[in-house]
C-alpha cells in the first residue's frame, strides 16, 4: 500500500526499512504540502526560556516559516510577549487555539486570565485553553482549575472553552470533563515508553479513551509528536527515522478519520532539557534555527 493510497500499511503504520532518503524527503513534503491541521507554536530561541519577554519580530519570522504548512496555531501564554502570537497569527490567516498558563503564582494566573480575556474579546481567539496539565503537575487542586474555567466561560460566552491535559485525566476528573465545551487531549506514546512499532496503535488507545470520557463532546489532540534525538525511555526510542515514521503515521491517520490534531512541536527549544532531559531539546519539526530537519 502506498502513502499517497491513504491506507495505513497494518497496526504498525508505515514501514520505513525498505525506503530509500529520497523517498523519505518525498513523503514528508508531502505532507506539508498538503497542509497540516495545527502546530504547536515554539516561541523561545536560543538563551530564552519562559520568563523571557519575546519579541514581535521573533514571532513574526517563525511564523512565517511555518504558516504555510498549517492550518492552526495552537500558544501556551497570555503574558510576557506571548500575547502578540494569536494577533500576528492572523495577519497569517492563521486560526489559533491560545492558552492561559495556569501554575502555582496566582497573581501570574490572574495576569494570563485577563490576558486571555482580552484576547478573545478583541477578536483572536478561536478556542480557549485554561490551563496546560495543571492536574498532571498538582499546581491546582480540582476546585480552584474548575472556579477558573467558569470564570472564563462567564468572561466569554461567545467563545469555545477547554483545558488541557493528559487524555487520561479527563477519565480521572470527570466534574473538569464536563466543564469543558471541548476535550483538549495531549496524548504522547513516547512518554509512556512506546516502541514505535506501536504507536500508531497505542495513541489511537489515547485518543478514543479521551473520547469515551467525553460522552460525545469534540475531542482535539492538543500535543502529541516524537523526539530527534537523545536518552531512550523505556521502548521509545528518539531518531531521526523514528520521528519521520511517527510524523508520517499519525499525521496519515489524523486526516483520513477527520480527527483535529496540533503536533508538538514546530522548532526545536534548548531551554526544554532541564525538565524532559535532552530529548526535551528535540521535538521540533524545524531545528532551533529555523531549518527543516526532514
Amino acid at each position: 500500500m502506498s502513502f499517497r493510497s491513504g491506507r495505513i500499511e497494518g497496526l504498525k503504520g508505515i514501514d520505513l526499512s525498505n525506503k530509500s532518503q529520497k523517498e523519505l524527503s518525498s513523503l514528508f513534503h508531502e505532507v506539508l504540502k498538503n497542509g497540516m491541521h495545527g502546530l504547536c507554536y515554539s516561541a523561545y530561541e536560543e538563551g530564552q526560556k519562559p520568563g523571557s519577554i519575546l519579541t514581535e519580530e521573533q514571532i513574526r519570522r517563525r511564523m512565517a516559516i511555518i504558516a504555510p504548512y498549517t492550518k492552526w496555531i495552537r500558544s501556551f501564554s497570555c503574558i510576557e510577549g506571548n500575547e502578540l502570537i494569536p494577533v500576528i497569527a492572523r495577519e497569517f490567516g492563521l486560526k489559533t487555539l491560545v492558552g492561559a498558563w495556569l501554575g502555582d503564582d496566582k497573581q501570574l494566573i490572574e495576569e494570563e486570565i485577563a490576558g486571555l480575556a482580552k484576547l478573545a474579546k478583541e477578536g483572536y481567539v478561536d478556542i480557549a485553553a485554561v490551563g496546560n496539565e495543571v492536574m498532571y503537575r498538582k499546581d491546582l487542586t480540582e476546585e480552584e482549575l474548575l472556579r477558573y474555567i467558569a470564570r472564563v466561560k462567564e468572561a466569554l460566552p461567545g467563545t469555545t472553552v477547554g483545558y488541557v491535559d493528559a487524555y487520561y485525566e479527563f477519565s480521572a476528573h470527570p466534574n473538569i470533563t464536563a466543564a469543558c465545551d471541548v476535550i483538549l487531549a495531549n496524548c504522547y506514546p513516547y512518554w509512556e515508553g512506546c516502541h514505535i512499532d506501536y504507536s500508531l496503535m497505542h495513541i489511537k488507545q489515547m485518543y478514543y479513551q479521551a473520547l469515551h470520557a467525553g460522552q460525545g463532546k469534540k475531542v482535539i489532540i492538543t500535543e502529541t509528536g516524537w523526539p530527534s534525538q537523545g536518552t531512550g525511555l523505556g521502548d521509545a526510542q528518539p531518531s531521526q527515522e523514528n520521528a519521520l515514521r511517527y510524523f508520517l503515521n499519525v499525521q496519515q491517520w489524523a486526516a483520513r478519520e477527520g480527527i483535529e490534531m496540533f503536533y508538538f512541536s514546530s522548532f526545536d527549544e534548548a531551554w526544554k532539557t532541564g525538565p524532559e532531559g535532552d530529548v526535551g531539546a528535540y521535538w521540533g519539526l524545524w531545528d532551533a534555527r529555523g531549518n527543516l530537519k526532514f
